[in-house]
């Protein structure tokens, strides 16, 4: 009698009977995840993500977003994708791994071009993804659509054998002459790098210049930046203001803004300061990530916004603003820094002041790409600081020299201009130095910074004022420029504000006699000049206990001379009054006398001279 078949039997091709059963179910099975992984570049991910990262993989809803977005450009959906999202969240393996060996499994013909700030990182995600092509899991279930060609299998490049390539190279790079069907950059810009305007600006220009001409078919080519926040003026803050991007702003704390996209995603957190991947940066890991980083960085790189909220140095909710007198204006509103809304009422301006000066910041040409020239007026009085004024355009060094004439004219009463001895300031000092009086060269001490950080206490005490936006709209874009300084674009109105406030906390007086005062101050030296401004005051002093004294006593006292009561040598008249070139001149004859111009102006000079009148 045979021994009845059960499932444990034995077969000649397997162990047992129910191994054999399965393996056609398990075949079944292997080919359908396959597929789904084919079609989802989310299940791709998750079945992928061991044999590239030797860590566990943590899900997070921006992990989904990631994926919706990049899925969405390869079906045509999306074509230019900027993605801005923190460190250390996967976008670098999401992107440049996962997402091209995804759709190779389906178009192993396309051409892609990966960029860096350094070139060993592009060839870094090469490694990982030819890694991922050539293991078993791949080449099991997508090997038959294409392998690697022989002749083309580096770090720095591969080749497929359906014509598909993948090149890597570093921002500032030629790109090889290769075009691509794919441009993606993975972080633009080196952090350590970024205050420098010559490499920061040179990414930009390689950017528009050489990066943008490599799509293969500029109708079809999709282009994909990814990377966190550094400057105002980095790469992705160049892109946005050009347009036409799809943006993907993820930011570590939720801050209120219900971001939406094209293709009907939106960020879905609904509390403010809820995290991004609260599973991998929690409420420790941030807090000591804004520790380490400090605000301005915190900011840029996991805020995705490159300025703190409420301002950096200078904080929006710090300025105070004054109206004209009689006029009825509604508070301007601002938020604090724990949200709250504050309402401040703006003052009536002063009737007088006790200084008023002008303070230019300069440019060199009037290009699209170039600074700006800023002019401000501003007043003292006592503690506080107005601004009555600004000029802030892009000019040529004609419409400069017109710009300062027209605001001197404006305000006649602002003595001072100070300039920047620097750009175009140089000229400008030059061109107008017999044309308009009280131009003054200022090589200010000091970085920006440095300067920024010295009047910051007279804005945080509420002692500058600001037109109110209602009469002023430039004045939302000074608050704006003055809040992200040091990582801002532009930083012209934060100089001409630097350098005007530093010069007013000097204590000048107002008035042209005071001018002049100080310029004889600047010839003769502090002490001399206050020896000598005592003696005078006491000698008329003297005088006037004497007995009284008359204008011309007091002039000549002035100028250094004897108490008198001259009388004009020609016709007898008492009405002498004394005259700059030196000597008296009579009132009623006009005859003059006295002391030579030689005699007067030997061992001095002009401005001396001038400065005893007073």
């Amino acid at each position: 009698m045979t021994n009845p078949i059960t499932p444990d039997s034995a077969t000649p091709n397997s162990k047992s009977w129910a191994d054999y059963l399965t393996r056609p179910l398990a075949a079944a099975r292997g080919s359908w995840k396959a597929e789904i992984c084919r079609r989802s570049l989310k299940d791709f991910i998750r079945t992928a993500w061991p044999i590239v990262e030797t860590s566990p993989l943590i899900w997070g809803w921006h992990i989904d977003a990631l994926a919706e977005h990049l899925a969405a450009i390869t079906a045509g959906q999306l074509k230019w994708l900027l993605i801005t999202i923190p460190p250390r969240h996967g976008k670098s393996l999401i992107v440049g791994v996962f997402w091209p060996c995804w759709e190779w499994a389906s178009r192993p013909d396309g051409r892609w071009l990966f960029a860096s700030y350094a070139e060993s990182l592009a060839i870094r995600d090469n490694v990982k993804a030819r890694r991922l092509i050539q293991s078993a899991w791949y080449q099991q279930n997508f090997g038959r659509v294409f392998q690697f060609a022989g002749d083309q299998n580096e770090k720095r490049k591969v080749e497929t054998n359906r014509g598909g390539h993948r090149i890597a190279v570093g921002t500032g790079g030629s790109a090889t002459g290769e075009g691509g069907d794919r441009l993606v950059i993975d972080d633009a810009h080196n952090v350590r790098e970024i205050e420098s305007d010559e490499v920061r600006k040179g990414v930009l220009a390689w950017h528009d210049q050489v990066w943008s001409t490599r799509a293969n078919d500029p109708k079809t080519t999709a282009r994909v930046i990814v990377g966190q926040r550094v400057h105002e003026d980095d790469l992705a803050g160049h892109v946005l203001e050009q347009g036409g991007w799809e943006h993907l702003s993820l930011p570590a704390e939720f801050e209120g803004d219900h971001r939406v996209t094209s293709i009907g995603w939106s960020d879905p957190r609904g509390e403010l300061g809820q995290l991004l991947w609260p599973a991998q940066l929690g409420p420790t890991e941030i807090a000591e990530t804004k520790r380490v980083l400090g605000s301005y960085a915190y900011a840029a790189q996991y805020q995705q916004r490159p300025s703190p909220a409420g301002g950096g140095i200078f904080k929006r909710w710090w300025w105070r603003y004054w109206k004209p007198k009689d006029m009825d204006l509604q508070p301007v509103t601002v938020r604090l820094a724990d949200g709250s809304l504050q309402r401040i009422h703006a003052v009536d301006l002063p009737d007088d002041f006790d200084e008023v000066l002008g303070s230019w910041d300069m440019a060199f040409k009037d290009l699209s790409t170039s600074d700006y020239v800023a002019g401000g007026v501003w007043a003292a009085k006592k503690a506080d600081r107005f601004l009555l004024d600004q000029v802030r355009e892009r000019l040529s060094f004609p419409r400069t020299l017109e710009a300062v004439k027209s605001l001197s004219a404006k305000w006649p009463m602002a003595y001072r201009k100070l300039i920047e001895d620097k750009a175009n300031g140089t000229a400008v000092l030059a061109a107008l130095q017999h044309e308009i009086s009280g131009l003054i060269a200022v090589n200010p001490a000091g970085g920006k910074v440095a300067r920024a950080q010295a009047v910051s206490p007279q804005v945080e005490s509420g002692n500058v004022y600001l037109p109110h936006p209602a009469i002023a709209p430039w004045v939302d874009a000074f608050i704006e420029e003055c809040a992200k300084f040091p990582n801002g674009k532009n930083d012209d109105q934060v100089d001409q504000m630097t350098q005007a406030l530093n010069r007013l906390s000097r204590g000048m007086s107002y008035g042209l006699t005071a001018y002049l005062l100080e310029k004889q101050a600047e010839l003769d030296g502090r002490k001399e000049f206050d020896d000598r401004m005592r003696a005078t005051a006491e000698r008329i002093t003297g005088l006037v206990r004497a007995g009284g004294v008359d204008r011309g006593e007091t002039a000549t006292v002035a100028a250094g001379g004897e108490a008198a009561n001259p009388k004009c040598p020609a016709c007898g008249a008492q009405c002498i009054a004394p005259v700059c070139t030196g000597g008296l001149r009579c009132g009623q004859c006009g005859s003059q006398f006295g002391a030579t111009p030689r005699e007067y102006y030997r061992g001095r000079n002009r401005t001396q001279a001038m400065a005893d009148r007073f």
